[in-house]
């Protein structure tokens, strides 16, 4: 379980991004956190991970955190395999190095992801997809029940989109909790248990996706005219966006 209590932030140049927001992510679930550019989704996500203290409330959970930050290439040509094991560095004592056992869970972790044939590939001469996949890997190999991710399908094309909508499918199946930031509310339809709906400092709201993410919830969001169509899809009938590009509202 994790969970988010009465959480606010701010930074001293802005002031506060977001003030009492509540939610819980609950071992098996998805939470995706969805609002315009600069509301403070990346903010809030990073509280949750323990990357930035917030200035309000509180993080409970059950233990570490897996954070998948968006991939942007690396600096240092570290390979795909030392990328994986740097996620078992709670596992590895203050002067230590990585044990065989790290190696082995950081290529099990690469094998359940699928991308374990990257193993010896330098890290930056991945496709932005590979660097994705790598970097949900090396969360998997902390061992952590929460995952959360900050933009995972950013920069991705329709294929690795929708690889990595796969991907969280099954580990949320797998029972792992998931807190996410997306830009396409068509990934919110897909994974969502429930959303976090950002539209500004007195208009943050977290509740069921089935209640928040309807047609005047979503063009409010957005100030643009959204409309959500029924498909079928083996059986089970989704939803999916059409938005009235040139057709915002007033």
């Amino acid at each position: 379980m994790l969970e988010l209590v009465d959480l606010g932030h701010r930074y001293p140049e802005t002031g506060w991004v977001f003030r009492h927001v509540s939610l819980e992510v609950p071992a098996g679930s998805v939470t995706v956190v969805l609002g315009p550019n600069g509301r403070g989704k990346t903010t809030l996500v990073r509280c949750a991970a323990g990357l930035l203290t917030p200035e309000e409330g509180s993080v409970r959970h059950d233990g570490h955190i897996g954070f998948v930050p968006q991939a942007r290439g690396g600096a240092f040509a570290y390979r795909a395999l030392d990328m994986v094991v740097m996620g078992r560095v709670r596992q590895v004592s203050l002067f230590g190095t990585p044990s065989r056992d790290d190696r082995v869970a950081a290529l099990d972790a690469m094998d359940r992801i699928g991308v374990a044939d990257l193993a010896d590939r330098q890290f930056p001469t991945l496709s932005g997809g590979e660097q994705q996949l790598v970097l949900i890997a090396r969360a998997i190999a902390s061992e952590s029940p929460s995952l959360v991710l900050d933009e995972p399908t950013a920069g991705l094309d329709l294929h690795n989109q929708a690889q990595i909508m796969s991907l969280l499918r099954k580990l949320v199946a797998d029972g792992m909790g998931v807190l996410l930031t997306t830009h396409h509310p068509d990934h919110a339809l897909f994974l969502a248990d429930s959303v976090v709906l950002m539209g500004g400092l007195d208009d943050v709201r977290s509740g069921p996706a089935a209640e928040l993410l309807t047609d005047a919830e979503l063009s409010r969001l957005y100030d643009i005219d959204v409309q959500t169509i029924a498909y079928d899809q083996n059986g089970v009938t989704r939803r999916t966006i059409i938005t009235g590009y040139g057709n915002e509202l007033d």
